[in-house]
């Protein structure tokens, strides 16, 4: 039996302190007030002073209150069960389904030890050109998709998680609008997807402690599943309000602020989350795509800036569409090689004929004369920005690949593209 706690030395905000001894970091605790009882977490200890963040907040706490501590964890359920359903960030079902106890883990684990990963090596299809052909996406990867606010990228992942070829989809929403979480759930329930998802939903109104238990909820979940041998793709929108519940915490437990207030171990934080992608030998694996919304369009935010270094590479995602230049998969060359001889041929070939395309658009709307390359040019880039970079275009990786030779063969002659002439001979469509 846990000792119970009888005075509360201090209310800030959501936080909580009582003087307690053998707690630890993260431990749950009940307090017990006039208004119920309400779940609190361990988020600071500094010798006996424990300070827990309240999650349904402190409003109705008084300092006589009790607070009785767990010993042990968050936990979440990662039975099969757990598929089609939709939870909150205390792992409260959201969907009016029952409460699931069997199978519990706790959350917020360490990564996964090196020497049980694997190097990546298999491609997660997603039937977006832009990703499939130009920036592979690759099992294990853990990559951010930097956008600023009003970009449509809660519909990207929406499509991403319609079409994935992956066995599980785990969504975890921080700060979302009540819109936006409808759209999620009503958007995978009518594709078919949902059957296969699991859903950690934060909306803006609900408590600042459970948008920081959304991530490592779903990533509890994830790693259960791939130890099981499933293929797991986690979607995470978005990791900038992430931050912001992070920041919130440390200006409550008045913690000398870094960069932009953000809290000095904001790397950590984001790299303890980025860092639980992993391939098994001999098992299932996860995946990461995290939304980072870069408030005025600044790559030099403390959120998009720390999250350069921990991921391997970034979507950039600007007037709807993802931009080619500035997107990168770091590890595409470990699968792309791999899926048809004319695949790294095209990706480049398309995009150096596309960066060329930018250029005669620029000539043309400084009143240049425009040469027969430039038209050949203008009439490339626009077929490109139509045929691959049009977020609605959903075909496989195959067709995607004829697509983009039949749209350079339409524009162009063998000779003006620079592939090699056995690819040409053996792709390039016919009667033309």
């Amino acid at each position: 039996m846990r000792k119970v706690y009888q005075r509360i030395t201090r209310i800030a905000g959501n936080v909580i302190t009582v003087e307690a001894e053998d707690v630890f970091s993260g431990e749950l605790a009940e307090v017990t007030s006039q208004r119920g009882v309400s779940l609190a977490q361990v988020i600071r200890i500094d010798g006996l002073n424990v300070s827990l963040q309240v999650f349904a907040g402190s409003r109705g706490v008084s300092t006589g209150d009790q607070v009785r501590f767990l010993g042990r964890q968050m936990q979440v359920s990662t039975s099969e069960n757990l598929l089609g359903r939709i939870f909150n960030g205390s792992a409260q079902p959201r969907d009016n389904g029952p409460e699931l106890s069997e199978a519990l883990v706790d959350v917020g684990g360490p990564s996964v030890n090196p020497a049980k990963r694997i190097i990546p090596r298999h491609m997660v299809r997603t039937g977006i050109p832009m990703i499939d052909v130009f920036n592979t996406l690759v099992e294990s990867q853990k990559l951010p998709i930097f956008s600023i606010a009003g970009e449509p990228y809660n519909l990207l992942l929406a499509r991403i998680a319609m079409q994935a070829e992956v066995d599980v989809i785990i969504l975890g929403g921080m700060g979302l609008k009540y819109d936006d979480y409808l759209f999620f759930r009503n958007t995978l329930d009518e594709h078919g997807a949902l059957s296969r998802s699991v859903l950690f939903i934060h909306t803006a109104s609900d408590p600042t402690v459970e948008c920081l238990m959304v991530p490592d909820m779903a990533l509890a979940v994830a790693e259960s599943y791939a130890v099981a041998g499933k293929k797991v793709l986690v979607l995470l929108t978005d990791m900038t309000n992430f931050a912001d519940a992070l920041k919130e915490v440390a200006i409550t437990m008045e913690q000398i602020p870094s960069n932009r207030g953000y809290p000095g171990d904001l790397y950590s934080q984001l790299a303890a989350r980025y860092e639980k992608a992993v391939d098994f030998e001999g098992a299932g694996s996860i995946t990461i795509l995290a939304v980072t919304t870069m408030p005025g369009d600044d790559v030099t935010h403390p959120v998009p800036d720390n999250t350069g270094y921990i991921t391997e590479g970034q979507f950039y995602l600007k007037n709807g569409r993802i931009e080619p230049f500035g997107s990168l998969s770091r590890l595409k060359q470990l699968v792309n090689g791999k899926t048809r001889a004319d695949h790294r041929a095209i990706m480049d070939t398309m995009i150096r004929l596309y960066a060329d395309y930018k250029s005669s658009l620029e000539k043309q709307s400084m009143g240049f004369r425009m040469s027969p390359w430039d038209q050949k040019l203008l009439k490339y880039g626009t077929l490109f920005e139509q045929r691959m970079m049009d977020l609605s275009v959903n075909i496989p990786l195959e067709e995607a690949l004829d697509l983009g030779w039949k749209t350079l063969a339409e524009c162009l002659e063998p000779q003006d593209t620079g592939i090699k002439t056995d690819l040409v001979k053996q792709f390039w469509p016919t009667g033309k």
